[in-house]
Formats: structure tokens, sequence, C-alpha cells
């Protein structure tokens, strides 16, 4: 493998890094969104001074050969515990035994660190190598000891990896499963990356050669499986967020045709504060959701129960569910008032204040106005309006309610 094979990577997960910067920032008090940031600045940071020409140019810049090989070693360490650790804060469960196990890992790997480090220092690898000194080394006092730490560390990682995904992949369905699926792929490169070193460095203890194991093959498989234990990692998060906007446009566009009905009576034209279109959806659907009550408190004098009773009844005979039938009796009872207020040649737009202080004198408020509960109740009633053969027949039967019997009545 050349540099560039190396360097795509690491600019792959700088970007990603960079993309979800603010989030990082944001959240960096949860111990998920931290994992994250640190999985996905390890991962760049193996694949950048894993690559040969930066091999070389940090033995050149400390002046010790091959000191990038514990460099590399620690880094890959590092990146295995880091994938323990967001495995385990993503999993969740009860606080302090989170905190125990993430700190059992990153405790245990520091240690193998460490051992590393010291390992390389107290043996002797004066001849630079930059693709095969695992094998060069082989048989080489310490840094022989250091180079099956390693290995050990990685299998052991790639292991429990799986373990930890396909235990918790058989508990959960969606994209979370298809992410620990694919985790777990990509950690199981890890044991055929050991296994392709292990082998490459035992034939050389038995006087062999099989270096093309190391040098060609394993770094080909940590390559395939960083980057997909990495996407692992990413695809729940990704369409997990695709989803919710996509859910949250849906909302707001079944709430269209509601909103479309009370808009000739609502007051939200004359707002001050307009919600740009550029805004998020989640803030577009609590606007919408707001000029709709508006709406309905808006029409509140014109409100007849009985149309809306009528209209269940209609509903349930037509083999409406219940939660069904209260959508369209209570679209029929808005629409009818709607068509009431257009007809009153006194009516006026009452505020909302107005509306709520007048609410508790009228006859069958609590039953007209149960509607305005939630937004589950809001859409079902918004696409009772465009099917509904009850609401289309309440539009064409829609009595009049002048606003002085509503005084009559309130005074």
């Amino acid at each position: 493998m050349d540099g560039s094979s190396y360097y795509f990577p690491a600019v792959a997960m700088g970007a990603a890094i960079a993309f979800k910067g603010p989030a990082l920032v944001r959240g960096w008090r949860d111990p998920l969104m931290r994992s994250v940031g640190v999985l996905l600045a390890l991962a760049g940071l193996v694949f950048l001074f894993a690559a040969p020409p930066t091999i070389a140019e940090v033995n050149e810049l400390t002046g010790v050969p091959n000191i990038s090989a514990p460099l590399v070693y620690c880094l890959l360490s590092a990146f295995s515990a880091s994938c323990l650790v967001l495995i385990i804060n993503w999993r969740g469960g009860p606080p302090e035994v989170t905190r125990r196990l993430t700190r059992r890992w990153i405790t245990g790997y520091s240690v193998v660190g460490v051992a590393l480090i010291v390992s390389f220092a107290l043996g002797d690898a004066p001849e630079e190598r930059l693709r095969d000194l695992d094998t060069y080394y082989a048989n080489t006092p310490f840094i022989r000891e250091m180079i099956v730490l390693y290995l050990v560390s990685l299998t052991v990682a790639g292991v429990a990896m799986n373990v930890m995904c396909w235990r918790w992949a058989v508990q959960v369905h969606g994209w979370l499963r298809a992410g620990l699926l694919i985790i777990a792929f990509g950690s199981l490169c890890n044991i055929p990356y050991a296994a392709a070193k292990f082998t490459a460095v035992v034939a050389r203890w038995n006087g062999g050669n099989l270096d093309g194991l190391s040098t060609n093959v394993a770094p080909v498989l940590a390559s395939v499986g960083a980057q997909i234990t990495a996407v692992g990692f990413c695809v729940p998060l990704a369409c997990q967020r695709i989803g919710d906007s996509w859910n949250t446009w849906s909302t707001y566009r079944r709430l269209g045709p509601l909103w479309r009905e009370l808009k000739p009576v609502s007051a939200h034209e004359d707002r001050a504060v307009r919600i740009s279109w550029w805004s998020p959806a989640e803030l577009q659907v609590t606007q919408r959701e707001s000029d709709i009550h508006d709406g309905m408190l808006s029409l509140y004098p014109y409100f007849d129960s009985a149309v809306r009773a009528h209209a269940y009844d209609a509903a349930m005979a037509a083999g409406s569910s219940p939660v069904q039938a209260q959508a369209e009796a209570d679209a029929a009872m808005v629409t009818a008032a709607v068509r009431a207020r257009a007809a009153d040649p006194d009516g006026r737009i009452i505020s909302s204040a107005e509306a709520a202080t007048a609410a508790p004198a009228a006859d069958g408020s609590a039953d007209a106005y149960a509607y305005t509960d939630g937004p589950r109740d809001l859409v079902r009633m918004s696409i009772a309006l465009r099917q509904s053969p009850v609401v289309a027949a309440a539009r064409g039967q829609a009595p009049t309610r002048s606003e002085s019997d509503f005084h009559e009545r309130t005074s």
C-alpha cells in the first residue's frame, strides 16, 4: 500500500470530524459524544502516522530510527480502546456500570501503551524499516515483545468488540442492528490482520520467510476493517437523523390541510416574528401547530358540539376506529365553525386570551375543546379534512352561530 492508501481515509476521518465539529463542541460533556469525537480523531491519526512517508518523516524529525513503530502501535491500541468505550457508552445502562467498564478498558490499554514504549526503549532497532519492521526485528529482544504485545491487544479488542456487538444486536432492530453488524464485521478484520502478522513473525522465529503476509496482506485488512468499523458507527446516527428529519417534514406537510383551513380566521399573518423557509424543520412544525391552535381558539364562539357528536356517530357507522372517528368529528366541527364564522356578518376574530377566558362558560366546552391536546390529533384532523366523507358532508351543512348568541351565553 502506498501513502495515498493511508492518507485518503485519514482525510475522510478529518472531514467527518469537521462536519460533526459543532455538535461535538456543544455536546462534549456527553460521554457518547466524546467517545465519537475521540474515535474519529484516533482513526484519522492511525492512518496518518501509519503511512510510510509519514513514518519516514517522523523518524527523521526525531532522529530516532523506527520511533514511529511504538507511536503507531500506541495509536492502534488507543483506537481499539476508543471503539470499546464508544460501544459501552452507546449501549448505555446504569451510569456507575458504564463508568466502571470504561475505566477498565482505558486503564488496560493505557498499560499496554506504556509497555509498548518501554519495550521499544529497552530494545535495539538501529536500522530504519518503513514496511517490514515486524518481521525484520521479529527475533530482536524487547522489540519482539513489543510486536507480540500490540498484536495480542488488537486481537483482544477485535474479539471483545464482536462479542459486545453481537450480544447487543440480537436485542435491537432497525438501523441500530445494521450498524452493530457492520461494526462487528469491521472488528472481525482485526483477527485475520493479527493472524497474518503472527504467522509471518512465527515463520521468522522458525527460520522461514512469509513476510508478504505482514507487508502486503495485513495492511489491507487493517485499512478495510478500520473504515468498515467507522462506517458502522456512522450509519445508525446518520440514518436516525435522516429519519427524524423526514418524519418532521412529513408532519409539517400533513398539517397543511388543517393549517390552510384555519388560515382565514387566524391572525398569524400579522405576527411580528416570521419563520423563514430555511429555519429548522422542528421550528417550522412548532410554528404551524401554534398557528392552528390560535385559529381554533378564534373559532371558539362557533364550535357546535352537536355537529361533532353527529360527525362522530357517522364516522363510527362508516367503520372508523374510535380514535379516527374522534379526529373526523373534530375536523367536521372545525370546518363547520369556519363556515359559520364566514357566514356571520357581524363576526370578528377574537384573541386567544378572550377565547380562553370565555371557554369555561360555553355549553359543551369540555367536549368541544378536547381535540387540542396534541400534535398527533392535529395530524389526524388534518388528514380527515382532506380524506373523510364525514368532513366533506359537514362542509355542506355548516350551521351559523352569531357572535351575539355567544355573548348572551357567556354574559
